[in-house]
């Protein structure tokens, strides 16, 4: 059961605690981003750049994720497909996506797009903390216990 990172937005530290985790379980770490990004050597770290375009990363991710994966991703409609191919799904502040909850978090997200097209809205989500990157890695361990093999 591999895990697929929707790399371009993932913030460093996170990316740094999938590839200690990647290494320490062997598990199958695949990062997809349409920009370099920088990743320690591994035999269970891969890295795809894509060309650059809409949901160009996204869609590789789906080509390539099967049931029973993880998918790190911040992207919503993302997390909406890869739950239904059978995924599951966090985002890097280990907030998970499910099929309980899928559906209000894309209301929200077009409602919140809606805003800010109309000049409603401005500002982003706030700055990714320490405790963000302790809930991240608590779920991880969590579903690496579940699902890892070592």
């Amino acid at each position: 059961m591999p895990i697929w990172v929707d790399a371009d937005a993932c913030p460093v530290p996170i990316r740094e605690i999938l590839c200690r985790a990647a290494t320490r379980w062997q598990i199958e770490t695949t990062f997809i981003a349409n920009h370099v990004i920088t990743l320690p050597p591994s035999p269970y770290i891969k890295r795809r750049q894509v060309p650059q375009g809409f949901d160009v990363a996204d869609n590789e991710i789906m080509d390539q994720m099967q049931q029973g994966d993880l998918v790190i991703t911040q992207d919503i409609p993302l997390a909406a497909e890869a739950i239904e191919k059978g995924a599951d799904v966090f985002n890097p502040r280990g907030q998970a996506f499910t099929k309980e909850n899928i559906r209000q978090r894309l209301a929200m997200r077009n409602f919140m797009e809606e805003m800010r097209n109309a000049g409603q809205v401005t500002g982003g989500p706030a700055p990714f903390s320490q405790t963000d990157r302790k809930e991240f890695a608590d779920k991880l361990d969590r579903w690496l216990q579940r699902n890892g093999r070592k």
